[in-house]
């Protein structure tokens, strides 16, 4: 965890408030929405887990969600999906109940194939709150209690068991998420596959390179590349990108003390003008102005 320094976002290598954790390859933990929630008077302040995947079924009560710089006001039951570097914090009323399940990034990606469709649910933060058969909230309570249940007991064959549990559960999210979010047509798997490994370099810093030589490094054209970003994302590369970097940048202003021209070395900006130029383009706004305006706000 990175908490001592107010210039850092918070950030957890485990889970939220533990010290010096260091999940493994293939960690996995299952727990009750409540139990930890209410050890923080049920306010999880907005942090980030590096390499850790989130699935939260709030079954009842309310709650205010968190992102970078918008709040969202739900009630059970909700499903929170949150991918990892994903900046979140929760308010739950105190009559919340419901389940989380955590699991590294390494775990996730080996159940199931890299062109697989599920994975494409997990590349950016869902909320979903439209329950349709047959994926109703009993049955995904059943879901996460049989990994539960496979988790905290010394079953034979444990561990297939909870992969197979997990793919169950990951598979009726990926249709409910389906159900709820989608409306254009489905991409190839190829395409999906090329367009996570760009997600991918991006986060990991890719963002400071050209469209050109990203294409390159997946070995595709440039013009392939917003092909199929535009096919799968309905959007540009360039514009992925971008949308990347304001959501750094809102990360920074918000969350950091940072001045404007640290932020924009960060985020390797040549000069902090064409970082201020930049954020104003996109949002109307200049960074002073997004960040006075967020006071009090979250």
């Amino acid at each position: 965890m990175s908490v001592a320094d107010k210039n850092l976002i918070t950030q957890y290598q485990g889970l939220y408030g533990e010290e010096n954790a260091n999940p493994g390859f293939e960690y996995l933990f299952s727990e009750l929405l409540q139990t930890r929630s209410s050890l923080f008077d049920w306010t999880i302040r907005p942090h980030i887990h590096a390499g850790l995947f989130q699935v939260f079924f709030i079954q009842s009560g309310s709650f205010k969600f968190h992102e970078v710089s918008q709040e969202h006001l739900h009630e059970g039951p909700c499903i929170v999906i949150i991918p990892p570097a994903a900046l979140h914090g929760f308010n739950y009323s105190p009559d919340s109940t419901g389940r989380i399940l955590t699991l590294s990034d390494s775990l996730l990606h080996g159940l199931f194939p890299a062109t697989s469709s599920v994975l494409s649910m997990f590349s950016e933060i869902r909320r979903l709150t439209k329950f349709l058969l047959p994926n109703s909230p009993e049955h995904l309570l059943e879901l996460f209690e049989a990994i539960d249940d496979e988790i905290f007991n010394d079953y034979e064959e444990k561990r297939m068991m909870v992969g197979v549990c997990l793919q169950r559960l990951f598979l009726a999210l990926y249709r409910l998420y389906r159900q709820n979010e989608i409306s254009h047509a489905e991409p190839d798997n190829r395409s999906l596959m090329y367009f996570r490994n760009f997600q991918k370099r991006v986060r990991e810093g890719g963002a400071t390179k050209s469209i050109v030589e990203l294409a390159s490094e997946l070995a595709i054209t440039p013009v392939h590349l917003n092909r199929i970003c535009r096919s799968v994302a309905g959007k540009s590369a360039i514009e992925i990108i971008h949308e990347h970097l304001l959501e750094e940048a809102k990360k920074y202003l918000v969350y950091t003390s940072h001045s404007i021209s640290e932020i924009a070395y960060l985020l390797h900006f040549e000069y902090p003008n064409y970082f201020a130029r930049f954020f104003k383009k996109n949002t109307g706004m200049t960074p002073t102005q997004f960040r006075e305006g967020q006071k009090g706000i979250i």
